[in-house]
């Protein structure tokens, strides 16, 4: 099967590292332009960009400001012309025992929340309002196995972040599909990447690889192709699901 990505402009956000990287560079690969959103990682963006195999643009957004947000998918349409698809994979995820007090607990889900959920909200539905005007487009919203088995109490904002991201998804899927739009889940495990660390360094490697059915953790590069498939509109009749690539950590 050979996948072609050629004429089609696809956002990446959290694109600079991870997960978001390897997309952008598979994307690529596969003939999209590819808009390489960041936050504060400018010089890995920079980087990326030169590796990229085709053309590709630099899009800086602070996604745990939502009125920043708002806007940023009509300028980029504006500035560069139809987005055919959009691969929310930018999140964070703080932990947040709770022993904390209860305004310092509160803080982090806030923040969380913005970024996870409130502006992939944002994105979403500024990219569905400029995909009607062509009845095509695609979602691919990143979320986590956390959204269906939960996860730490430290991480409980994470997981009700996630859950939300699949709520968000279904309804768009179910609603938008006569519109052309179609919209889908990834649900990774521990993957790994700089984000996934920090909690690795917390719990240790021995968590994670107890916890999997295969030898290895998981690797953004190992995400990637799924995510091409899916705007590549060879699997549109998924649309609503949620693809799980967890090493077998947890099946639904």
């Amino acid at each position: 099967m050979n996948i072609s990505l050629n004429n089609q402009l696809i956002l990446v956000t959290g694109a600079s590292r991870g997960i978001g990287r390897a997309i952008a560079k598979q994307l690529s690969e596969s003939g999209a332009k590819v808009i390489i959103h960041y936050n504060r990682n400018q010089k890995e963006a920079e980087l990326l960009l030169s590796e990229m195999k085709n053309e590709a643009i630099l899009a800086p957004c602070n996604l745990s400001d939502p009125l920043k947000v708002k806007g940023f998918i009509p300028r980029l349409v504006e500035k560069y012309g139809f987005i055919s698809a959009i691969v929310n994979n930018a999140g964070i995820s703080r932990s947040a025992p709770d022993t904390l007090p209860t305004s310092e607990w509160l803080q982090i889900w806030d923040e969380t929340m913005a970024v996870n959920t409130t502006s992939l909200a944002i994105l979403c539905k500024e990219f569905v309002d400029q995909a009607k005007s062509k009845n095509s487009g695609r979602i691919v919203n990143i979320s986590s196995r956390a959204a269906f088995r939960g996860d730490t109490t430290d991480y409980i904002a994470y997981a009700a972040s996630k859950g939300a991201i699949v709520s968000i998804t279904r309804t768009i899927a179910r609603h938008y599909g006569k519109l052309g739009i179609k919209a889908f889940v990834i649900a990774p495990g521990f993957t790994r990447t700089d984000m996934a660390d920090e909690i690795l360094s917390e719990y240790g490697e021995e968590f994670a690889l107890n916890d999997i059915a295969l030898p290895e953790l998981t690797r953004p590069e190992d995400i990637a192709p799924m995510v091409t498939l899916l705007c590549s509109g060879l699997a549109d009749h998924a649309t609503g699901a949620t693809i799980d690539i967890n090493a077998g950590s947890y099946v639904h």
